[in-house]
């Protein structure tokens, strides 16, 4: 096995919709023992409106807290070594913002996924790795989170200059 840091908090999401799938895959003895394996010990996980029930619990070694829904999902995602996501824009931009090492785990029952697209297009920036519910277990033993990096920070000025560099060729063209 590859050698990489030890993730012993690890955050997951599913935001506000419903993924049962994640929320089920997430608790079998063989994803809770990949994340073992990678050091995890405690699991915050954000539910939203899945039919599973709120609560804590100790499985396979590893301390489970399950919530719906809370202002902000900013506190858990700091406190984690590891963010686990659904590929939502929004929890995806919050995760990467805290420069956290970041799993996407695409929903393949939505329709229209334009959650692969974005997680495809970061993933090939080197920002984030994605999955399905079936590969989970299969790329937590074999993804190093170390070759991720931060997603790059905007740079207003260049919008700017281009801004002005478009406005300065019309002036001379009329």
């Amino acid at each position: 096995m590859h050698t990489q840091q030890k993730y012993k908090k690890c955050f997951i999401t599913v935001g506000t919709t419903r993924f049962d799938l994640l929320c089920k895959r997430i608790q079998t003895p063989e994803v809770l023992r990949a994340l073992n394996k990678l050091g995890c010990k405690e699991i915050t996980f954000q539910i939203g409106n899945s039919d599973f029930e709120p609560g804590c619990y100790e499985k396979e070694g590893v301390k489970i807290e399950l919530y719906r829904f809370k202002d902000s999902l900013k506190e858990d995602m700091q406190s984690a070594d590891l963010i686990i996501s659904h590929a939502g824009a929004g929890s995806c931009l919050e995760a990467l913002d805290e420069k956290k090492p970041l799993l996407v785990v695409i929903n393949e029952d939505l329709m229209d996924n334009h959650q692969m697209e974005l997680a495809e297009q970061l993933h090939m920036s080197g920002n984030l790795y994605y999955c399905t519910c079936d590969t989970l277990e299969n790329t937590l033993e074999t993804v190093d989170f170390s070759w991720l990096r931060p997603l790059a920070e905007p740079v207003p000025h260049n919008l700017t200059k281009y801004l002005d560099k478009i406005f300065t060729v019309t002036k001379l063209h009329k």
